[in-house]
């Protein structure tokens, strides 16, 4: 039985906007209608669905599907009741099958890949399979950040670092992971502030001063006034600012406008403490060394980018150091 991609029983998790022709439907991490306001970079990185789950119930044996083939793209992943199934390597491909699921009626997900886009023509299941909406209740969390965020080198779409954290705590993740394009743009506040959410992480620096895009004087400035634009509609919902994790070369060499992380580090967290003692009780800084520090170097293979090992490594850390101490039920 074939399911078009805007079925009122498919929930796609993570996404933004969606663009729609008579052939395909694709996931969008920025606003579609809006995308004249965003970089052209950015959005090259939006277009990729990391952390973009379509989700539904089925008592279907089968979940396949057909898609517009890529030259380059990443793993789909399969969860039944949160419990991961298996993974299909997509790139070159114009179909995917995951057989011999139970037959008993089950929460499914399909993780889309974290690098590469994702165009779905339709989904087949068993014929004469019950398809329902999944109703999803679990608290929501956005997590904003760089290519470290959206996490290419990972194993596959659940082995990322926000997909390991978002799972563990029965988190709905929507991953803002941008490769190279974190640069507290403004549209990106606002995009932030729009969207529903429980808790907000925010990684913040390492795009900033590879591409020396903000120096000392707009760095702060930047993360107080993103956080105000989130404020406005999430007033009191924990947010977390956290700073770059560990990058051999850029610890203490300055870039072309004078910042090294050692220095960005000391103004992520002076942020949080103006915003603090201005009034905002609900932010917190967490120094990106005690999730990912100079004792993980090792997988570290181009200095800057964890490894698959390191992406799960740094997604329990992130467990411990942040969402089991900041993203509490309240």
């Amino acid at each position: 039985m074939h399911i078009n991609p805007n079925h009122p029983a498919l929930n796609w998790q993570g996404a933004i906007s969606f663009q729609e022709t008579a052939a395909w439907t694709m996931p969008w991490r920025t606003p579609y209608a809006e995308h004249v306001l965003f970089p052209e970079p950015l959005l090259e990185r939006s277009a990729m669905p990391a952390g973009v789950r379509i989700s539904f119930s089925s008592d279907t044996t089968r979940v396949a599907g057909n898609i517009v083939p890529q030259r380059e793209s990443g793993r789909l992943d399969l969860c039944c009741d949160g419990e991961f199934i298996n993974s299909i390597d997509l790139t070159g491909r114009d179909t995917f099958a995951f057989e011999k699921l139970s037959s008993e009626m089950k929460w499914i997900d399909l993780w889309l890949p974290q690098y590469g886009i994702f165009q779905l023509r339709n989904l087949e299941i068993d014929d004469g399979a019950t398809i329902e909406p999944f109703s999803d209740g679990r608290p929501r969390w956005v997590t904003y950040g760089s290519s470290i965020t959206q996490c290419r080198q990972a194993a596959s779409p659940t082995q990322t670092w926000p997909a390991i954290a978002a799972r563990e705590r029965g988190f709905n993740l929507t991953c803002l992971g941008y490769g190279g394009q974190c640069h507290l743009d403004a549209m990106v506040a606002r995009m932030i502030r729009g969207l529903p959410a429980d808790y907000i992480s925010m990684c913040l620096g390492i795009n900033i001063q590879g591409a020396a895009s903000l120096g000392l004087r707009a760095f702060r400035p930047a993360i107080i006034g993103s956080v105000q634009i989130i404020r406005e509609k999430h007033p009191d919902i924990p947010l977390v600012l956290m700073s770059p994790i560990y990058s051999p070369p850029r610890e203490e060499k300055p870039n072309a406008v004078g910042f090294h992380l050692q220095g960005m580090r000391e103004e992520v967290q002076a942020a949080a403490e103006a915003l603090q003692s201005h009034g905002d009780k609900h932010v917190h800084y967490v120094n990106g060394l005690d999730v990912f520090g100079p004792d993980l170097g090792h997988l570290l293979p181009d200095d800057l980018h964890p490894n698959a090992e390191g992406y799960r490594v740094m997604g329990q850390n992130f467990l411990t150091e942040v969402a089991n101490k900041f993203f509490l039920p309240r």
